[in-house]
Formats: C-alpha cells, sequence, structure tokens
C-alpha cells in the first residue's frame, strides 16, 4: 500500500544523462553506454521518504527536438518534473524556457520542477557555474536546484527525494 502514487517528467536537451541519471537512480549502476531515447521511457520506483511509501512512474523523454512534440502528451497527469541540463554544455540550459513552454501548454495547475545540473564531475569541462544554474531556476520560479553526477553518484537519489518532498508537500502529505 502507498501512501501516495506520481508521475514525474524527467526532461531536457538530448545527452545531458536523463536516461544515465534514471539508471543510476533505479539501480545504482553508472552505464556510460546508454542509446538515446527513442521518443519516452517508463520506469517505476518504490520508495519511502519522510516515512511515507511512495510509487514514482518515471517518464524519461527524449532530448532531440523531433521528440519534443510528445512531450505535451505525455506531461498530462503528471505530478513534478525535473529539468535537466548538462554543466559543461551552456547550450542544454539555454533551451529551458523552450521546454518549459511546452510542459505549461498541457498542464492545467503548476507542478514542482526541479532544476539539475547533470555531469557535475567533470569539473574541467565546466560551462555553466553553480551559480548561473541557480540563477536561472530563481529566476524562472522552479522550486529547487541540484548539481549531480550519475557517474559519481552524488545527488542522484537527493534529486529523486527533493523532488517527491515537494509533490508530498503539495499534496499535503506532510
Amino acid at each position: 500500500m502507498y501512501d501516495a502514487t506520481y508521475k514525474i517528467v524527467i526532461f531536457g536537451d538530448a545527452g545531458c544523462g536523463k536516461t544515465t541519471l534514471t539508471q543510476r537512480y533505479l539501480t545504482n549502476l553508472f552505464k556510460s553506454d546508454t542509446t538515446m531515447t527513442i521518443g519516452v521511457d517508463f520506469e517505476v520506483k518504490n520508495q519511502e521518504v519522510d516515512g511515507k511509501k511512495v510509487k514514482l512512474q518515471i517518464w524519461d523523454f527524449g532530448g532531440e527536438e523531433r521528440f519534443r512534440f510528445l512531450l505535451p502528451t505525455y506531461v498530462r497527469g503528471a505530478s513534478g518534473g525535473l529539468f535537466m541540463y548538462d554543466v559543461t554544455n551552456y547550450s542544454s540550459i539555454a533551451h529551458i524556457d523552450d521546454w518549459l513552454m511546452a510542459i505549461k501548454l498541457e498542464i492545467e495547475t503548476a507542478f514542482p520542477i526541479v532544476v539539475i545540473g547533470g555531469k557535475c564531475d567533470l569539473a574541467d569541462n565546466r560551462e555553466v557555474s553553480s551559480q548561473e544554474g541557480m540563477k536561472i531556476a530563481k529566476s524562472r520560479n522552479l522550486e529547487a536546484f541540484i548539481e549531480c553526477s550519475s557517474k559519481s553518484g552524488i545527488n542522484v537519489e537527493e534529486s529523486f527525494d527533493t523532488l517527491t518532498r515537494l509533490m508530498l508537500q503539495k499534496s499535503d502529505f506532510t
């Protein structure tokens, strides 16, 4: 028996690490050889956050622009989202408004979105500072900002836990 079941969407440009993040979260393993997501992938994870049993239905969207038209259809019924960008690729965060517009076209009530800066282990190749990522998230009134590394595992669980807490708060479970 679950206290809540939530549909979440993970979206952002191709190659920013959405599938790798999802796989690390599900299996605690890092796979560097993931293939490009065609359309959308669907996964389920049961977890406990703050004493609440939660089932997460995770929808991982292909980041290529040719798949963006699918996003409005699949975002229906979602309770929260993770916008992911690659800290080593500035253009991946520069497209945040395009992604947010695609989501907001379809949702009737605003849901929490956490901005995730992926690949933070690649500090030598960084193009987006933590401060800039945080500033962009705040300027769009998004609920949280986290940097993570699927390779090292840093903040992977925290990314999903933060979103889950926000959804629980919105559902008045806290």
